[in-house]
């Protein structure tokens, strides 16, 4: 169980929430709902330990994620705006980086690369990807490399309706095989028994 007690984060001398608390189980999901400047980027921050919480604690089964902060990395993706997808390299190339950091192999980037529905873009080079294409091609490695913890901020952005469809196929497939899920969205993504945590700003 991932879980956050009394969490405080603050951005200078602005404090944007305070005692907050969330817990997510095997197989479960939060949804992180509220407008801009909530923080609902800055909580999957604090929960990828890209950013440090200014007070309150995350564990992982009882333990302080921040006692090894590598471990803790090692069995999470952080989908967000910057999406590191190489432009020099083709859609392959980008996904297989993903797949040889956790060993998954080339089964995992075939089946990849056909969860989004982009087999035929193999060997194009990102750099000439549509934003939607682009977008599929960052969120494949959710597939090709896999981990118990996705954190996911506005995931569905520039995908079309197919697009949309391949990432709930993939997010169900994903809680099913007792994965976690925390998303920033507006949009369902057939997560309606999922948690709600719902953010208003200070």
């Amino acid at each position: 169980m991932f879980q956050a007690l009394g969490i405080v984060c603050e951005r200078g001398e602005r404090r944007i929430f305070s005692g907050l608390d969330f817990h997510v189980e095997p197989g479960q999901a939060l949804v992180l709902r509220g407008p801009n400047g909530s923080g609902k980027t800055s909580i999957l921050r604090i929960a990828a330990t890209l950013l440090r919480a200014a007070d309150g604690q995350l564990t992982w089964d009882g333990t302080n994620i921040f006692d090894d902060v590598y471990q803790h990395r090692s069995r999470l993706h952080f989908i967000g705006h910057q999406d590191a997808v190489k432009g020099a390299l083709t859609v392959r190339e980008n996904v297989e980086v993903w797949a040889n950091i956790r060993g998954s192999g080339d089964g995992h980037v075939d089946r990849a690369l056909a969860a989004f529905g982009i087999t035929h873009l193999a060997d194009t080079p990102a750099q000439y990807l549509s934003a939607g294409q682009h977008r599929r091609t960052a969120l494949a490695r959710l597939v090709a490399s896999p981990a118990m913890l996705w954190l996911l901020d506005e995931p569905t952005v520039s995908l079309d309706a197919d697009g949309t469809t391949c990432l709930q196929n993939v997010i169900a497939d994903h809680r099913a095989a007792q994965g976690m899920v925390i998303a920033a969205t507006h949009i369902e993504l057939g997560l309606l028994d999922a948690d709600l945590l719902q953010l208003n700003p200070k």
